[in-house]
């Protein structure tokens, strides 16, 4: 069965939806510098970016929704535009957790938030557990998050379980790495969206991602619209997911 999203007439299989959706939101910085504002009104313009997006994916049927909001590089941008941009994300977050709320959208969180201030941490926390009991999409914000961070953590987890005693080294395989991920609770990424034209991955879910679809825009993130998420979305499902094997292989399999 599919559907029509009647606004551009995209056609959408609803049985070949990806369960999860990751994007790196990039360009704000430049969306604003091209209109000569500064770099912050790129980041206020996001936000609402971020509602539609969300609104979108939520309405489509998408199951969780991550997304790359501040990496711990960012960490070691001017402190100036560090102190704007989180106001501006808990303010954001705060916000909108009543539409969340009414959208049945879970809010979590994942990354090394202790490192944020614990004024902002504090706020965030109270919006995710407004949201808890919502059972729709889960919206995942990759905060102070990098996946070299996330991996190192891991390693430092298995190890000192091995140490005591609870697994031996043949315990240790993929499923077990993937128990002591930031994003255990939740499948990897069926799709990779990156908005902002770069072709990279810039230290965001590299261990997840490794059998994602990846799709680029040139778009920047505040321009970047329901539709077009909505197109990518059918992109994905013209793509053959092969995990390895031949063509010929993932056809007779259907």
């Amino acid at each position: 069965m599919s559907i029509s999203i009647m606004e551009n007439n995209i056609a959408i299989d609803k049985n070949r939806l990806p369960d999860h959706v990751a994007i790196i939101m990039d360009g704000n910085g430049r969306w604003a510098q091209a209109r000569g504002m500064e770099r912050t009104a790129g980041h206020v313009e996001g936000v609402n970016t971020v509602r539609r997006i969300t609104e979108e994916a939520s309405q489509i049927g998408i199951r969780y929704l991550t997304l790359y909001t501040f990496s711990t590089e960012n960490w070691n941008r001017p402190k100036e535009e560090v102190d704007a941009l989180m106001d501006l994300i808990v303010t954001a977050i705060e916000r909108e957790t009543p539409d969340l709320i009414k959208n049945n959208v879970r809010l979590t969180a994942i990354g090394d938030m202790e490192r944020m201030p614990a004024h902002a941490l504090e706020r965030l926390r109270r919006c995710m557990a407004g949201t808890s009991a919502c059972t729709g999409l889960t919206l995942v914000l990759a905060l102070s998050y990098s996946s070299r961070w996330e991996m190192t953590r891991a390693v430092r987890a298995i190890a000192a379980r091995h140490a005591a005693g609870e697994i031996s080294l043949d315990d240790i395989d993929d499923t077990l790495i993937h128990s002591e991920l930031s994003t255990a609770s939740m499948p990897d990424p069926d799709l990779l969206i990156r908005t902002g034209g770069d072709m990279r991955l810039s230290n965001f879910l590299l261990y997840q991602l490794a059998y994602a679809e990846i799709i680029v825009t040139p778009t920047y993130w505040p321009d970047y619209t329901a539709d077009q998420f909505a197109e990518h979305i059918a992109l994905y499902q013209h793509r053959q997911r092969r995990f390895g094997l031949t063509g010929e292989q993932v056809t007779a399999a259907r």
